[in-house]
């Protein structure tokens, strides 16, 4: 990609993977997105070693590699190399853009930006929703139980009472 072909939010969202309850980016896509080599990027992070801690980057494991080949068509590349990729953060991200200091790594850095924000977003609003959704199945549970205990009172009503009584009047 090229500074004047960049790539729309919708893009980069799609290039956004989940490990560790986290967002992240995969160094192969990040690097592809700031028009460098995956090599020049890592070289990058190793160098400034300190501006990425352990919430910004992290080396993926063979099984969390394992996962993102077989969710992500174009990751399928990554299968075949002897190296395991790094996963950056949105702040991770942001910093690489930092020390890359490239003019298609800044202008990509916004869209990188709004995408997590945009996903963020989505993500909250479905949490509100699935509240909301666990408040209602509390409200109809409680109105099944009240429905439950009306029906049964209603069918008690219903049945003949039972009774050890003597009949009333003359017995022959």
């Amino acid at each position: 990609m090229t500074g004047r072909d960049l790539a729309p939010v919708e893009y980069v969202e799609r290039r956004i993977v989940e490990l560790r309850g986290r967002r992240v980016l995969i160094d192969f896509d990040l690097a592809a997105l700031y028009g460098v080599e995956t090599r020049r990027l890592n070289e990058q992070v190793k160098r400034n070693s300190a501006r990425f801690p352990d919430d910004f980057v992290f080396q993926v494991t063979e099984e969390e590699k394992a996962k993102v080949i077989a969710e992500c068509d174009h990751l399928s590349r990554l299968r075949f190399s002897p190296h395991l990729p790094l996963a950056f953060t949105e702040h991770g991200a942001l910093m690489a853009a930092n020390v890359l200091n490239s003019e298609q790594a800044i202008h990509m850095s916004v869209f990188i930006v709004r995408a997590f924000v945009r996903l963020r977003s989505i993500y909250a609003s479905h949490i509100e929703l699935t509240k909301r959704l666990d408040e209602l199945d509390a409200k109809v549970g409680q109105h099944d139980v009240a429905l439950r205990s009306v029906v049964e009172a209603i069918r008690q009503l219903m049945s003949p009472p039972a009774t050890d009584r003597q009949p009333i009047g003359y017995g022959s």
